[in-house]
């Protein structure tokens, strides 16, 4: 935010747009270093890379200043905004442990803390098969002129069939 009010105000022609991602399927559970007991995990839902990556392209393409890839996002900040002292109790008592898996962490497995790890990872962990490919939100995002005019003319067509039949109750 203060990139981009330092942006306005050199009326620059470069425009920022904050993306906030939801957990995300990547690698970095297995490499990173850990000192929790259990394995750690991103938390569910959990969204594959592919949903990250069309959200930062669909944002370099479209002036937005946030863009929210799923709705676990949203939810977080919202509740941040709202009640950030009642979140961090919640997150105190349910968080530590909902970014771990039931296995135990090997402490002496290689991790990037101070070096890369050797091999190439791609883009996915180990989370596919509790992850999903798309999200409502960004998809309704990415469409929200079309769903705008559509509320719209459905707004239309119901206040006029009220009207209709109002007109006929006068009768």
């Amino acid at each position: 935010e203060s990139l981009r009010s330092e942006l306005y105000h050199d009326k620059s022609q470069v425009s920022v747009t904050m993306v906030q991602m939801p957990a995300l399927n990547t690698p970095q559970f297995d490499w990173t270093k850990s000192r929790m007991p259990r394995r750690a995990r991103p938390v569910p839902p959990i969204f594959q890379p592919e949903v990250a990556a069309r959200a930062i392209y669909w944002a370099a393409h479209h002036n937005r200043p946030e863009l929210y890839v799923g709705f676990p996002s949203e939810k977080a900040i919202w509740a941040n905004r709202l009640m950030p002292r009642l979140l961090d109790r919640y997150l105190a008592r349910n968080g530590f442990s909902s970014q771990q898996t039931d296995e135990p962490e090997d402490p002496n497995r290689p991790n990037n803390l101070y070096d890369s790890v050797d091999g190439d990872y791609g883009a996915h962990g180990r989370f596919d098969a509790r992850s999903t490919d798309s999200s409502q939100m960004l998809w309704a995002t990415e469409r929200r002129g079309q769903l705008a005019v559509g509320a719209i003319a459905a707004s239309l067509a119901g206040a006029l069939l009220l009207s209709r039949l109002n007109s006929k109750g006068d009768r």
